[in-house]
């Protein structure tokens, strides 16, 4: 899958506080041990949502427990302030925020990870036995180009809907995700899911990508640009259909996602914010 539309927008992502993998052995440090670890996520954010989608998908409730946070970070700085002794006891007068994901290991008392991808693909790869790969062997290259398709399709609508700039940027920005709307609307004619004839964790994101499009981004659209965004039947239609799928549409919390969204944003909003492309709660498959 060809990323060349977006592919020059610069990544401006922070790095992850904590960085540790799950090994093997005794030898990593971190070992894969069913109930050792735990998730801290806040799945009104869009790595806990990824996080929180591929733990459903794999099974994991019995084998990594799961403590969910509240949609807005109740500290100053963004951080939670529940993951506060979780930071202190695992870097000595830790003072940065107290941010989710967190991965914790609960032998130690420490966080183990705060890396969102690197999280999911241990997760997949030392507890998933059984399941449909969510990272096919071979399709490494597939699911990378995907992510930074992601990363990137979030960069030009935050450039796109910015209240600084010219109008020019702006547009060019909008044009350069037009354009990788258009490439992944002609990629999915006649096909179910993304790189593999099964869910995969290239889904996820995407998923995620075109949740946060609609929910988040759209506020600060005119109409006629969230139109056009609009009008890629073929992707949307996919996202409608993963939204009713349990382990995606249960961990869909709108209204968190759209209160921690305001809680920090200044942005001034725009008339797109009116014209809703989809209706996600009608296609929400919510479990008893």
């Amino acid at each position: 899958m060809s990323v060349t539309p977006l592919a020059h927008v610069p990544a401006t992502y922070p790095a992850p506080a904590f960085r540790g993998r799950i090994g093997r052995d005794a030898r990593s440090g971190h070992y894969a041990v069913p109930r050792r670890y735990r998730l801290h996520l806040a799945a009104a954010c869009a790595d806990g949502l990824r996080i929180a989608v591929v733990h459903s998908l794999l099974g994991l409730d019995d084998v990594c427990p799961v403590t969910f946070l509240d949609p807005v970070p109740d500290c100053p700085d963004g951080g939670h302030s529940a993951l506060r002794p979780l930071y202190e006891a695992s870097a000595h007068r830790y003072t940065g925020a107290a941010v989710a994901p967190v991965l914790s290991d609960d032998w130690s008392g420490r966080i183990v990870s705060t890396h969102a991808a690197d999280i999911t693909r241990d997760l997949a790869r030392h507890f998933g036995g059984g399941r449909p790969a969510l990272y096919p062997c071979g399709a490494e290259s597939e699911t990378e180009a995907v992510e930074r398709m992601g990363r990137a399709i979030e960069q030009a609508a935050q450039h796109a809907g910015s209240a600084g700039g010219d109008n020019a940027d702006r547009a060019a920005a909008l044009e350069r995700l037009l354009d990788s709307l258009g490439s992944l609307e002609r990629w999915l004619e006649g096909r179910a899911y993304l790189i593999r004839d099964h869910i995969t964790a290239a889904d996820v994101e995407l998923w995620v990508t075109l949740v946060q499009l609609d929910i988040v981004h759209r506020d600060h659209l005119d109409a006629a640009a969230v139109q056009r965004i609009a009008d890629h039947p073929t992707l949307w239609a996919y996202a409608r259909r993963l939204t009713a799928h349990p382990a995606f549409g249960t961990h869909l919390d709108l209204d968190g996602i759209a209160r921690r969204h305001h809680a920090h944003c200044r942005g001034l909003e725009a008339a797109g914010a009116a014209v809703q492309i989809l209706d996600w709660a009608s296609h929400t498959a919510r479990t008893p």
